[in-house]
């Protein structure tokens, strides 16, 4: 072995201490290579989940409809379809099949036995790409032995037949049937997917962002890429008031207080008392809920939400217009609106152009300084700002974005962000100034997440520190923020205004350039993605399909994969969200036909239906070795090596013999 640098030799005396022998070293080596060549795992992309758990949680449960798939393979011609069903379901949800098949079947002894080999034949094929020993780390406590023995049964082992009979029927005997169930059907949707992508936007919209997240911390490998709902929340948890204001005014409007209420316990007691005696008269017709169950309040609980609406969009503007009359940079003046109104005549002038305003009631605005908040006003701010800061559930779930987010993700050859990369018209980066420095590209996307993460982390209580927490409004709704990419948050017009053409947001240049394929390519060289089989994955804008859209871009160098996943998004996009998988045989991106009622699909086996789009086959089977996990473990390996030459020529001493 050539002469070794005193920092190289160091670090295989402390490889030693792991590896410590020859005969150590080389049964490594042997299983890392054997791992290079096992199929690489499957990975899920889902994006703009937008607090919809029962969709999002269907879809872990079916694998994205591997599960499916695989149990096709086994017993297409050996089960009929209500059988295929009926197992595809114990799969998903087998508690509650489980006690929903003991109401109908008259042998549960029997059913038990028939069903229990078919779960096993199922989990040997999902685990069959697998190691050992990875399959070992994932077997549930007090089933693990049993299953790792089951799961390496062969049919032709006529000798242990007898013995794998017997330990089912033990299972059964001892009433420990159910168990084996539920830890199985678990071994095996844990199996059907290696690795979870979230491209961004957990929250806002759908009524369970909680419940998203409770799952997600549940998951056994994955990467978030922060989307600007996201981003509004970490906002708010860092005390951001114009993040908290508009975090609250979204969950009113959408009739979500229960997430902020029960699932955070955030007290919006004082914002509720403050708008019934403020708009007591007032119907706040513009602000009524958008409620998807209609028999769950009465037209007085409607009444009353709209109102907590009103009041905390109210306060919204007047904050968020402070916070643009203090940061002239962040270029928004355009939307100081309040002192554009006229309440005597009732109209607004945007522009050369004047409206009628669909309300005008505004009791709180001093029209000598409309964006000063009255005394209420701001002891309703220090109440939310005091309880989103306090809450132990939502920082728990903040905590957790920071751990496994990011601004974007370069993963297997693929680069993953949740909006856009600010680009001009022609084509080039644009050049953005925030906290004084101007940044484009790759090095814009490094330096905000530097600022997020300080945000919520750095505790000094500065002015810089402040303006640090300011940015997190700005790429909430900011023009050049890359995780929104529009030229403005039409949200006061929404309110206020008839006239659709107000309500536009016009998109960043990127949104349009993303069609040319030498763009893509250009995004994915600035961040250090190559390869004819790279691929930029995108969420954030919904795909509008039914208006002729697709979520295939540039050749297929891009996909689009928000296609609807909240419910009020779907008459926008016409389907109910992408999912995409990237398996050791290439890409498959399918559409979500509707799937929202968990009880229907376990009591008729109803499954969410994948009508599949893209079908990018590999010429040749991925392996490990082709992927990022694979070009890590052959640099152990060679690390190895060199631990093995070291031994072999003496240069460091053998031990553990």
């Amino acid at each position: 072995m050539e002469e070794v640098s005193f920092g190289v030799k160091k670090y295989l005396q402390l490889l030693s201490k792991q590896y410590r022998n020859i005969e150590e070293v080389a049964e490594e080596i042997i299983n890392l290579q054997a791992i290079l060549n096992l199929p690489k795992g499957t990975e899920l992309f889902l994006s703009d989940i937008h607090g919809e758990y029962g969709s999002f949680s269907h879809i872990l449960n079916n694998g994205s409809g591997i599960i499916k798939s695989k149990i096709e393979a086994i017993y297409k011609d050996k089960l009929t379809e209500k059988e295929r069903k009926t197992l595809a379901t114990l799969i998903y949800y087998p508690e509650e099949k489980l006690e929903l098949i003991k109401k109908e079947e008259e042998n549960m002894e029997e059913w038990y036995n028939i069903m229990l080999y078919r779960l096993i034949e199922v989990a040997r094929e999902v685990s069959s790409k697998y190691t050992r020993s990875k399959v070992r780390k994932a077997l549930p406590a007090g089933f693990d032995y049993i299953i790792e023995e089951l799961l390496h049964h062969s049919t032709s082992d006529g000798d242990k037949e007898e013995y794998y009979h017997q330990i089912i029927q033990s299972i059964i005997d001892l009433k420990r049937a159910d168990e084996f169930i539920i830890a199985i059907s678990n071994l095996i949707k844990r199996m059907a997917i290696d690795h979870l992508h979230i491209i961004g936007d957990i929250y806002d919209r759908g009524s369970n962002a909680k419940a998203v997240m409770d799952t997600l911390m549940q998951f056994h490998s994955l990467d978030i890429e922060w989307g600007n709902h996201d981003i509004l929340w970490m906002g708010a948890a860092c005390g951001n008031e114009a993040c908290i204001a508009n975090v609250v005014r979204i969950c009113s409007r959408y009739d979500n207080i229960d997430t902020l209420e029960e699932g955070y316990g955030i007290n919006i007691r004082p914002l509720s008392v403050f708008a019934m005696e403020t708009y007591q008269d007032d119907p706040c017709t513009e602000f009524l809920p958008k409620v998807y169950d209609y028999n769950k309040y009465s037209d007085t609980d409607k009444r009353a939400i709209a109102k907590i609406h009103k009041a905390i969009a109210i306060i919204q503007f007047k904050v968020e217009a402070n916070l643009i009359q203090k940061h002239p940079e962040y270029e928004m003046q355009d939307r100081l609106l309040f002192d554009k109104m006229d309440l005597d005549k009732g109209t607004i002038t945007i522009g050369e152009n004047t409206y009628h305003l669909l309300d005008t009631n505004f009791p709180t605005i001093d029209k000598q300084n409309p964006y000063a908040l009255t005394e209420e006003e701001k002891e309703v701010m220090e109440r939310l700002k005091e309880s989103f800061k306090r809450s132990e559930g939502l920082n728990t779930h903040i905590q957790f974005l920071y751990q496994k987010g990011s601004m974007y993700q370069r993963f297997n050859s693929n680069l993953l962000f949740h909006g856009c990369v600010p680009m001009e018209e022609d084509g080039s980066f644009m050049k953005v100034n925030v906290m004084g420095k101007t940044l484009k590209g790759k090095h814009y996307f490094d330096y905000l997440e530097s600022l997020v993460r300080r945000a919520y982390f750095d505790k000094e209580n500065s002015e810089e520190m402040q303006n640090i927490k300011d940015i997190m409004f700005y790429l909430w709704c900011g023009a050049k923020s890359p995780v929104f990419g529009k030229e403005k948050a039409a949200t006061f017009e929404r309110y206020f205004i008839q006239e659709k053409e107000t309500h536009k947001e016009k998109k960043n240049a990127y949104y349009t350039l993303i069609e040319k394929e030498e763009i893509c390519n250009k995004i994915l060289e600035e961040f250090g993605v190559g390869g004819p089989e790279s691929h930029i994955i995108n969420g954030h804008v919904p795909v509008k399909e039914k208006d002729g859209e697709s979520p295939i871009r540039a050749n297929g160098k891009l996909l689009v994969i928000d296609g609807g996943f909240a419910k009020s998004y779907r008459k926008q996009t016409g389907r109910a969200g992408y999912t995409l998988t990237y398996n050791s045989h290439g890409l498959i991106l399918s559409a979500n036909e509707p799937f929202d009622s968990k009880d229907i699909a376990i009591k008729e086996g109803i499954d969410i239906q994948y009508d599949i789009m893209v079908n990018e086959k590999e010429t040749k089977r991925k392996c490990v070795a082709d992927t990022d996990i694979g070009k890590r473990l052959q640099a152990e390996i060679e690390d190895l090596k060199m631990l093995l030459t070291a031994y072999r020529e003496g240069m460091i001493q053998e031990s553990g013999k």
